[in-house]
């Protein structure tokens, strides 16, 4: 690798290119059995069959009187059919049930109550029913030993129901893509800073944003601007799937990270046609890969965003899902460089007019408050210059919690 240092940014990896190569990794192929408690959201590593049928056994799909059919045939309005209240069926009996009670043996149908009156000792019927009407069959749901799920099954809560009404209390998922986050930078501090230090926010926010998309997440603590120091850094942390560092990755004197990662492995991307945070780096270290995140926070998103989240997804065979959008009314033109694929923090506003989004007045990329301020951001691709005022924008919200 040539020194960046020298060369700068001559030429930058548009976004599409960049992702493509950094996703050019198998998924993990690890499993564990998780309970189902903690199953959602996670994705299934097994097919999952039906331990046993749901309903286990014939029941009342109403409240009402459980009968044998051929007692009511022929009953109406104006001739019921007469019954007799019992503990239990028999021919020219009928049982009391409520919805979701067994079927007691030797009834074959249910009246729903709004079809009968009991009069003293008597129920009269006024509605005929056929056999199994209004009775729900053993393994009506479901059968025992039914393909459910497929592996690569993402599970919801209702899946989740799903498996434990069918008997199951754990499943073999695939394991969360395990990833490793260190803050980098002699400036940064936990709190309470001196003139010239940095409260660091960047590794709370990555790991939170990881844990979101999936990912088991080590918080690691700061490393200094110091070759060895950020070496050791990231060696120890190889037996993870993915290195992510803050901080660092551009072409100063201090900026070391790149060149570190180069040395012990390869770096296959150093500088993205991205804005806010263009300084991203990608590389692999012994089959790792490490993301190499700016340390301005903003771009430190973005970059996430675009880049550790799939990895991410596709690490722990998730889909990919795209994020959510809104349509608004762009109520400030945007400016953005051509070639360039930028991302502009808007606050929404819902109006008379209809949804407008205004792009943030504090726009640079260490101004963390434009996004956590911010409802969104508008993605302005690489082949435009610009939107101007006016032009109905899409909207991705970049915090949704997948």
């Amino acid at each position: 690798m040539d020194d960046v240092r020298e060369s700068g940014f001559k030429e930058r990896t548009r976004v599409a290119e960049a992702r493509e190569r950094l996703l050019d990794v198998p998924p993990i192929e690890r499993a564990e059995r998780v309970s189902l408690s903690a199953a959602d959201g996670r994705t299934l590593a097994e097919p999952v069959d039906a331990a046993r049928n749901v309903p286990h056994y014939p029941r009342a799909a109403m409240d009402g009187w459980a009968v044998r059919a051929e007692d009511t045939f022929g009953a109406s309005d104006r001739s019921p059919a007469v019954l007799r209240p019992a503990e239990s069926p028999a021919s020219g009996a009928a049982v009391r049930v409520h919805t979701g009670s067994e079927l007691p043996e030797g009834a074959d149908a249910v009246v729903m109550v709004e079809q009968t009156d009991q009069v003293g000792r008597e129920l009269e019927v006024f509605d005929a029913v056929a056999e199994g009407e209004n009775v729900a069959p053993v393994g009506e749901d479901v059968e025992a030993g039914q393909r459910l799920y497929e592996p690569g099954h993402r599970l919801r809560p209702s899946d989740l129901g799903l498996l434990k009404g069918t008997g199951l209390d754990t499943v073999e998922l695939v394991a969360e893509p395990e990833v490793a986050v260190i803050p980098t930078g002699e400036e940064l501090v936990q709190s309470d800073p001196e003139p010239g230090e940095v409260v660091e926010t960047n590794r709370f926010t990555v790991s939170r944003l990881a844990e979101r998309w999936g990912a088991d997440v080590k918080r690691r603590p700061i490393v200094t601007d110091d070759r060895e120091a950020l070496r050791a850094a990231v060696q120890r942390d190889l037996t993870r799937d993915v290195v992510v560092t803050t901080g660092g990755s551009s072409v100063g004197e201090r900026d070391l990270i790149p060149e570190v990662v180069d040395d012990l492995g390869e770096v296959f991307v150093h500088g993205v046609a991205l804005k806010p945070g263009h300084p991203v780096a990608l590389g692999r270290v012994e089959g790792v890969t490490v993301v190499m995140l700016p340390g301005y926070p903003v771009a430190a998103i973005v970059n996430a965003v675009q880049f550790l989240r799939p990895l991410i997804k596709h690490l722990g065979r998730m889909p990919a899902e795209p994020l959510p959008t809104r349509e608004a009314t762009l109520t400030r033109k945007i400016r953005s460089e051509p070639g360039v694929k930028t991302f502009v923090r808007v606050q929404l506003d819902e109006t008379a007019d209809g949804l407008e989004a205004t792009p943030t007045r504090a726009s640079g990329s260490g101004v963390l408050s434009s996004v956590a301020l911010a409802d969104g951001w508008v993605v302005v691709e690489e082949q435009r210059e610009g939107v101007p005022e006016g032009e109905t924008v899409t909207v991705e919200n970049w915090e949704y919690n997948q």
